[in-house]
């Protein structure tokens, strides 16, 4: 079964705006392979001992636009920012962002009820969970080339944690919603057995009396039918007349034949 609402597809469109620092002394290794016009995909590079890290803040819902984030890391791992800060702190909570906005989407996880609350989670996920894949491959990449820094060990596993705990938000959030959606088809089907069942019992009624309002409005008739100095006898036999052919018609109602035919028919 398909949900009605079908996801809406925003492709994400980067900021245009994002330059290196003119203070930042960069060897001319990672200033050429930085573009003009965006700051692309998120990625470590590294040349002559430098690190710089070109990262996206974490998306928010229905924001097609990547705000990007540089950080650099000098030779002596002394850290500044794009913002102007230095030391550790800017990366740090850069990272926790994604580890508060993962925490909401948790949040939001636990207090859905409906299918169009799930649906909006899995929304909001898609483009953090795929930019926190991005950010832990990027500090991987930062940990293989300098290897002796722990601080960048510590924050790649935090965002490795992020990252798996973003695919598990998303699998279970999966999984309630076609959950869900299955419960309620069920539920659909089974109120539609039910009506079929009580339409069922009507005809059935409704095969029963149907002769016997047929005799009742023929004799009812305001004409001379020769019944009406006939003793109350007559009036019980026209009743259990039409009581039989009731009867009969109902067996054909639930049968679907009649009763001498099934009678008729040779047990196999």
């Amino acid at each position: 079964m398909r949900a009605d609402h079908q996801p809406t597809v925003l492709l994400p469109s980067l900021s245009l705006s994002m330059k290196l620092p003119a203070s930042w002394a960069l060897p001319d290794q990672i200033k050429n392979r930085f573009g003009q016009r965006s700051v692309g995909k998120q990625r470590a590079m590294i040349a002559d001992g430098h690190l710089l890290l070109v990262l996206h803040k974490a998306p928010m819902l229905g924001d097609r636009t990547r705000e990007g984030a540089l950080f650099w890391r000098n030779p002596n791992g002394v850290w500044e920012a794009n913002g102007g800060s230095r030391g550790l702190q800017p990366l740090i909570r850069h990272v926790e962002a994604y580890n508060e906005a993962e925490e909401q989407l948790r949040d939001r996880y636990d207090q859905a009820q409906i299918a169009s609350d799930y649906f909006a989670i899995l929304e909001a996920i898609a483009p953090l969970r795929r930019s926190a894949l991005n950010l832990h491959t990027t500090l991987q990449s930062a940990r293989e080339g300098i290897p002796g820094d722990r601080d960048i060990i510590d924050l790649r596993d935090w965002a490795y944690d992020i990252q798996r705990g973003l695919d598990l938000l998303y699998e279970n959030t999966k999984n309630a919603l076609e959950y869900d959606i299955a419960q309620r088809a069920e539920d659909q089907a089974r109120l539609s057995l039910d009506a079929v069942i009580t339409a069922h019992r009507l005809n059935v009624l409704v095969a029963i009396f149907f002769p016997l309002t047929a005799l009742t409005a023929i004799f009812g008739m305001n004409i001379t039918n020769g019944l009406e100095q006939q003793s109350v006898l007559a009036f019980w036999l026209i009743t259990g007349v039409g009581i039989a052919a009731g009867w009969t018609v109902r067996q054909w109602v639930v049968a679907g034949t009649w009763p001498w035919r099934m009678r008729a028919t040779p047990k196999s």
